[in-house]
């Protein structure tokens, strides 16, 4: 039965995610508390985990909560029907795509469709921001740990656009985000 729901979750996820992984992610969310595979603190920890690991996040995310629910064949499973809607729409669109986007109407509704990828992506990042610096609703448990290390990533991001143009790489923001996860748990 587990393999039939990851086939469907993520199928559904794969059809319905458009603009890339990180848009994938509040979808992925829905879904994995949809079926209570994780709860929403385990759900932050793997997106954690997916964003600093090679490869696509959707990919990471998929493959990771098929192999915590069904092992190797619900990994495979998950990763699997995450992208191949995106694979098959891709080979069956790429001639139809050359010619329509020439069209100025299509133009139109892909220009539309860009700010409102945006949109969903900064609103999970602002909940996921809030939730686990703030805590839920219920509660509204204030972690210090959590405000601090914000801060301070922000702080250095901010700061070292203004130092170098580019500012500092992901990568090395990524790597000092989980070095201030580390030692938070000390």
């Amino acid at each position: 039965m587990i393999y039939l729901e990851l086939f469907l979750g993520f199928l559904k996820v794969g059809l319905f995610s458009f603009g890339g992984g990180y848009a994938a992610v509040p979808l992925i969310r829905d879904t994995v508390l949809a079926y209570g595979w994780m709860d929403d603190e385990r759900l932050s920890d793997l997106i954690a985990v997916s964003e600093s690991t090679p490869g696509p996040i959707m990919v990471n995310m998929a493959t990771y909560v098929g192999a915590t629910q069904g092992g190797l064949p619900g990994a495979v499973i998950a990763t699997l029907t995450s992208v191949a809607p995106a694979f098959i729409i891709v080979l069956l669109m790429m001639k139809v795509l050359k010619s329509a986007l020439k069209n100025d109407a299509v133009s139109s509704v892909v220009d539309a469709l860009k700010p409102c990828i945006a949109g969903i992506i900064l609103a999970t990042g602002v909940f996921m921001t809030v939730k686990n610096v703030i805590g839920i609703p219920k509660e509204f448990a204030f972690d210090l740990k959590a405000l601090i290390v914000t801060a301070v990533l922000a702080a250095i991001y901010f700061a070292s656009r203004k130092i170098r143009k580019n500012g500092i790489s992901p990568i090395a923001l990524i790597v000092l985000a989980g070095a201030a996860g580390v030692l938070m748990k000390f």
